[in-house]
């Protein structure tokens, strides 16, 4: 099958994969201890309002299987867990060091997350496994169609996709707005929060990562090519933050 947007990701790779490749590791094992506190700031302490909106979107029912990709630091799993207990969650991440803090903050709170350290462009899961699942704050760092395939096919046919990131806002006046707050916080965050050499080394690549990222529409359209319906993109914030939420198809002889 061939994507509108297949350009678009050749061009985002072709610029980010040494650094995805590379350095995006060292990273987030560089700020996975004060990766949650870091974000409070630098969304001005909305972000626990943004996480409520987001899993409000979410209708989840007792005993389903949940996969959160790229999990970090399982706010996510947590989240949901204190609103349905009974959810059988698995959360993936390529951070060790993020999925560290993830096992013992869900621990802290009486709570058992399955956690996997993997590739997240290929899921160590089988195909239609869950009836869930979710991606958020990260998107950005990855090959999309390749991650958005994946998690069609382990997706149970009839089971919902929830995706939440900062995006590209479709907006010039606010995307040149938004740049100058990121090029702000890039200048203060890794001094505040003592970060090392390898968050150092790509403050620029995270501004550069949003603009040649999506819009809230543009993701709405890439998610319908890879076969996905029912999907509803809302932006918030000036189009910063996008939510969406699609489904998997049931069978033709199902629906």
């Amino acid at each position: 099958m061939k994507y509108c947007y297949a350009g678009k990701e050749h061009a985002r790779e072709k610029e980010f994969q040494k650094i995805w490749s590379n350095d995006i590791d060292d990273v987030f094992s560089d700020v996975a201890r004060y990766y949650d506190r870091a974000n409070i700031f630098a969304s001005l302490g909305l972000l626990s309002s943004l996480q409520s909106r987001f899993i409000s979107t979410m209708d989840i029912q007792p005993g389903q299987k949940v996969l959160d990709v790229c999990a970090g630091t399982n706010v996510i799993g947590i989240n949901l867990m204190h609103r349905e207990p009974s959810l059988d969650i698995h959360a993936v991440d390529r951070s060790v060091a993020m999925q560290e803090v993830g096992r013992e903050r869900a621990s802290q709170h009486g709570f058992e997350i399955k956690s996997f350290i993997s590739d997240v462009h290929q899921l160590p899961f089988p195909d239609n496994h869950f009836d869930v699942v979710t991606l958020q704050w990260a998107t950005r760092h990855l090959r999309v169609i390749e991650v958005f395939s994946e998690i069609n096919r382990v997706l149970k046919p009839g089971g919902y996709f929830h995706h939440c990131d900062m995006l590209r806002p479709a907006s010039r006046l606010v995307e040149k707005m938004y740049y100058v707050y990121l090029k702000v916080l890039m200048g203060v965050i890794p001094r505040l929060f003592r970060s090392g050499p390898a968050s150092m080394k790509c403050r620029n690549y995270f501004i550069h990562a949003i603009r040649m990222f999506y819009s809230t529409e543009e993701l709405s359209a890439l998610l319908s090519e890879l076969g996905f319906s029912q999907i509803s993109g809302r932006s918030v914030l000036g189009g910063t933050v996008g939510f969406h939420k699609a489904r998997k198809p049931l069978p033709s002889s199902e629906t």
